[in-house]
């Protein structure tokens, strides 16, 4: 008896941990999408600049605003975003061009094969599933590991901004 209990709370305690490193909700980001992937059809084969609360922000040709993971590192062909992170955090995939205030030779990739990663400026890019819509910047700052970037690659450190209509605020991230 005591054995199964020791596995249900080793269980219970790796699936926090899990939502924990790849910060899964706590923190001030708004709400989170119940679905892993972004709320509406993308454009990935573009990524540009887009003004924000933040200020310009790197963003996909639909507008969806696109973030870094800090324990990625910078310039390394490594991604950090387990399955359970990858919910939350679906990867821009492929190579995408150079579009309004974005420069072309900051655009790569990380991994290999068909579902490899876009990067910007050495930075693996994600999009936030609670962002709802072109220019939300729900994810911002969640957990201090996640964040925006500049049109040099950059992370933008900056909160972003309080509003009284944002769905599921004061809620640690979760939504409900």
């Amino acid at each position: 008896m005591e054995r199964g209990r020791i596995t249900v709370i080793g269980f219970a305690l790796a699936a926090v941990l899990s939502l924990a490193g790849c910060g899964g909700g706590s923190g001030d980001g708004g709400s989170t999408a119940q679905s892993g992937a972004p709320a509406q059809a993308t454009d990935a084969s573009t990524l540009k600049t887009s003004n924000s609360p933040l200020g310009a922000v790197l963003v996909d040709g639909s507008g969806r605003t696109l973030y870094l993971f800090t324990a990625d590192g910078k310039n390394t062909n490594s991604m950090n975003c387990d399955a359970a992170c990858l919910k939350l955090w679906p990867p821009l995939e492929g190579r995408p061009k150079a579009g309004g205030g974005v420069d072309a030779g900051l655009i790569g990739t990380t991994g290999g094969g068909s579902r490899a990663q876009a990067t910007y400026a050495g930075h693996p890019l994600y999009y936030y599933a609670g962002d709802q819509a072109a220019g939300d910047v729900k994810g911002q700052g969640i957990d201090g590991i996640w964040f925006v970037l500049d049109a040099q690659g950059a992370a933008i450190r900056t909160a972003a901004p309080a509003t009284s209509s944002t769905p599921g605020s004061g809620d640690g991230g979760y939504g409900y």
